[in-house]
């Protein structure tokens, strides 16, 4: 894996071993979200909204809802990796990521912000499971989509790295900065357990310990890329040799 000229990069990763720490963490997880759709619910019964209120409230319960439910089902699939087989295909990123970008896109629009899939020239091929791949951005783009300045897009970025070799997807925020003392403390730490992102509070680290579970069973890494406006949070994966379009 190749380092960036220029920013800060730092890759991580461990198996999913703490049993008390992952709950603690998806309860810390799923609390933001809930109390959101406890909160609008409350709202609607109390009445006193136009007709377009009631939908946008009730598409927003719908959406967060759904982004509940991939973490739940995120944290179950993590814990079966051990008894489970994922086979590994020829995979074009572009399309995958552009299927992703066409899904959250109105939960980005409901809270105010964009999301967008950076174009690129020339297609590139990786070797990965669909499901557990799709799972890592979707989850790098929930962080984002948390962070991100109001007034920022999140960019989804496909890039090709050591002559070719490695295929690096990568979710850019433009939210608060991460210190590199800080980083460095989380690396050593997710080995064991989900560890909170100080420079962002509302983040337990339960789904960066989880995208680096699905990482490793697909003989890859997680990392980030240190911005002094935000971060990227990258999955790095083998190319494939195919050269036909799946």
């Amino acid at each position: 894996m190749s380092a960036k000229r220029g920013t800060h990069e730092q890759p991580y990763g461990g198996p999913l071993s703490d049993g008390l720490s992952s709950l603690v963490a998806a309860a810390h997880e799923l609390k933001a979200p809930l109390a959101l759709v406890r909160q609008l619910s409350l709202t609607l019964e109390a009445g006193e909204l136009s007709p377009d209120e009631k939908q946008r409230m009730l598409r927003q319960i719908s959406l967060t809802s759904e982004r509940a439910l991939r973490l739940t089902s995120d944290l179950t699939r993590s814990a079966r990796l051990e008894d489970a087989m994922f086979a590994l295909e020829p995979i074009n990123p572009h399309q995958l990521c552009e299927d992703i970008v066409h899904e959250l896109t109105p939960l980005f629009v409901a809270h105010g912000r964009n999301v967008r899939l950076m174009p690129r020239k020339h297609p590139l091929l990786l070797v990965a499971n669909r499901d557990l791949l799709r799972r890592i951005i979707m989850n790098f783009s929930d962080n984002a989509l948390h962070y991100a300045n109001d007034d920022s897009v999140v960019e989804i970025q496909i890039r090709a790295l050591n002559a070719g070799q490695i295929i690096r997807l990568g979710v850019r925020d433009y939210g608060p900065a991460l210190s590199t003392d800080m980083w460095k403390t989380l690396q050593t730490k997710l080995v064991v357990a989900p560890q909170p992102v100080h420079a962002r509070p509302q983040s337990s680290g339960l789904g960066l310990y989880i995208a680096s579970q699905f990482a490793d069973a697909m003989n890859g890494t997680i990392g980030v890329i240190r911005h002094h406006d935000g971060a990227t949070f990258y999955v790095d994966l083998h190319a494939s040799r195919q050269l036909s379009w799946l």
